[in-house]
């Protein structure tokens, strides 16, 4: 009987270790089933999804299922699928969703995320949106998109997916001939998802893609930060000075900005570096403000200033033609407030072990725009895009509150120490290890009883390794 008890304890504690591998190692455990749903759309064509069911195999997907629907037909299929995997009956390791449809009728599919998070069978675990194009005017066609990731997959089991993006973009960007468009990915992953086979407690796996940014010429930071009346700011202005100085970049700060001297300061970094006299190897611009009901920013004067328009406004410095560009925003995106998801029912082995804490719930999701639009600027290199080679990391997902007190906000201060820590990572695994940090955290608002979670979105299209250090 003790053997038996013994040997039960063990598979559960085994079983327990392997969810809680995130915690402990900041990789995605994907023992479970992985499962893929394609969703595609009259006139797509058959070689196209011949190719992704391809890219499944290339990626261990067991379970792959394939609808056929408009695209306002998407949502209902996604509850399908939802409550598919509800009724499977145990945890999954991993949910790949394929959507495809003619060129122009694709849109952010948040809805869609939004419906799979609600999934109890992938609580915790990461979601995968695949967004493409197809049929005539779709640019890229996304069988040669496909074709790059599968081969990259079979090459490089042991990189994570987003290292896999990352080179992706760049082959993608170099065999452009316009410019015209970029790829980007939206990632609230709490860790690092390899889907090559390799166990979160095995010994660290090889490197990813060796070529990085060069990053040895100027590097030039702006900080445009409301002080007044956000209590805390003060201190994220300081620890962000502090890390930037010790990673070598200039840095230049404005306080209590109005609204429009946001887009005049932009505008007069981006004059600066187009005319100094060296060249420009990074540039990284930090936004600190109170944010609008649907994501805007606000000036010291309470109006308001899209950070879209920042954005591109420094997109068009040609100083910065294949340069990473960051932009940090510490700002709320919306007015509301997440509590987190739990699970309705714990496994028996929970009660021996600590149960897992709430998560946010807008966590674990990667979403990966293959055709994203962009323009090649006049006088612009081959195969650059005004959309490309841009990092920016919003403090919470699009529509909720970003948090901060006293000491600062989680962001930042997160931020801050991982990245004091190892200078010489690749920023987006670090930031990566970040959100999980961020999204562990339970926070308790000053309009508020209760506990909320929250949790970083970070865009990328960068083209290459961005290390910080040498």
């Amino acid at each position: 009987m003790a053997f038996l008890v013994a040997g039960t304890l063990r598979v559960a504690a085994q079983m327990a270790d392997a969810r809680d591998s995130l915690g402990r190692k900041g990789k995605y455990s994907v023992q479970g089933p992985r499962v893929a749903l394609t969703l595609s759309s009259p006139g797509v064509s058959a070689a196209a999804v011949a190719a992704l069911e391809s890219v499944f195999q290339a990626l261990g997907f067991d379970r792959c299922e394939r609808r056929e629907a408009s695209v306002q037909g998407f949502l209902e299929e996604l509850v399908w699928f939802r409550e598919w995997l509800d009724a499977h009956g145990g945890p999954v390791g991993c949910a790949l969703v394929a959507l495809m449809a003619p060129s122009g009728q694709l849109r952010q599919p948040q809805q869609l995320v939004r419906e799979l998070s609600r999934c109890e069978a992938l609580r915790g675990c990461p979601k995968v949106f695949l967004l493409l194009s197809s049929g005539p005017g779709a640019t890229p066609e996304p069988g040669a998109f496909l074709a790059g990731l599968k081969e990259l997959c079979s090459r490089f089991p042991h990189w994570s997916l987003v290292q896999l993006l990352t080179e992706l973009f760049c082959r993608v960007a170099e065999e452009s001939t316009g410019g015209s468009y970029c790829p980007t990915l939206r990632s609230s992953l709490r860790g690092t998802l390899c889907l090559g086979g390799v166990e979160p407690w095995m010994p660290e796996p090889a490197p990813g893609p060796s070529t990085c940014y060069d990053l040895s010429r100027a590097r030039a930071a702006l900080f445009l930060a409301v002080i007044q009346d956000r209590p805390g700011a003060q201190h994220d202005v300081e620890a962000l000075r502090g890390l930037c100085q010790a990673l070598g970049f200039e840095i230049t700060l404005r306080t209590d900005p109005t609204a429009q001297a946001f887009q005049e300061e932009l505008a007069q970094f981006r004059e600066q570096l187009d005319t100094r006299s060296g060249p420009v190897s990074c540039a990284l611009v930090a936004l600190m403000a109170h944010g609008g009901p649907r994501g805007q920013l606000m000036g010291a004067d309470w109006q308001e200033v899209h950070p879209e328009a920042l954005e591109r406004e420094l997109s068009q410095c040609q100083a910065l033609w294949g340069c990473p560009k960051i932009f940090l925003l510490q700002a709320c995106r919306g007015g509301n407030r997440d509590a987190g998801v739990r699970p309705t029912a714990l496994p028996w082995y929970w009660r021996w072990l600590q149960a897992p804490p709430a998560i946010p719930s807008h966590a674990d999701v990667l979403q990966i725009y293959a055709d994203a639009q962009g323009s090649a600027s006049k006088g612009s290199p081959p195969g650059s895009s005004d959309q490309a080679d841009i990092l920016t990391v919003y403090a919470a997902a699009e529509g909720y509150v970003a948090y901060r007190d006293e000491k600062g906000s989680d962001f930042i201060q997160t931020l801050v120490e991982v990245l004091r820590a190892k200078p010489g990572g690749d920023l987006l695994e670090l930031l990566t290890e970040v959100n999980r940090r961020v999204c562990e955290q339970d926070v308790l608002g000053p309009d508020c009883d209760e506990l909320r979670k929250t949790c970083l979105e970070i865009r990328s299209s960068l083209r290459r390794r961005l290390c910080l250090q040498a």
